[in-house]
């Protein structure tokens, strides 16, 4: 597992996205928000990536890029994105390997059950590739008003 430092270049990572094949370097001179969550159309999730689409237009103004991750799979994805209208990609972590890469896959626990799961992170990315941000054990209510602010910030000082 790669560990990520703030203020460091992330190496690159590929993954299928509801785009098709996506890299980070072929998102490189673009300012990045990779928000991880735990599964498509849960009700935390929905709220979430709802409120990423619901700022949306505010963060590509900016130029920022937006890209939801979770282990679900393309089809799910595809049936998530097109049911609430998000106009940014989805992509599938099915391997776990970009979430594991990032290290949000984590042992959670529910009812005193314990299991693995996506621990619910945002991450930005300036336009070098570098993790200038992250936010861990995301609670989402004003989460992505708090990234969009931090992504306008990193925008104006480039």
């Amino acid at each position: 597992m790669t560990t990520l430092t703030l203020g460091k270049k992330i190496p690159d990572i590929k993954a299928d996205s509801t785009a098709g094949a996506w890299r980070l370097k072929d998102v490189a001179g673009s300012t990045v928000v990779l928000y991880f969550y735990p599964k498509d159309d849960t009700s935390g999730c929905t709220k979430e990536g709802e409120a990423f689409r619901d700022l949306y237009a505010k963060f590509k103004k900016a130029g920022v890029l937006i890209f939801g991750v979770s282990p679900d799979s393309l089809a799910s994805h595809e049936k998530f994105r097109a049911k609430y209208d998000f106009p940014f990609d989805l992509i599938a972590d099915t391997e776990k390997a970009v979430c594991e890469h990032f290290d949000v896959w984590k042992e959670k626990s529910m009812y005193g059950r314990k299991y693995m799961g996506v621990e619910r992170s945002t991450f930005l990315i300036d336009a070098k590739g570098v993790l200038q941000a992250e936010w861990r054990k995301v609670k989402v209510p004003g989460h992505a008003e708090e990234v969009l602010s931090a992504a306008l910030a990193l925008v104006s000082k480039a």
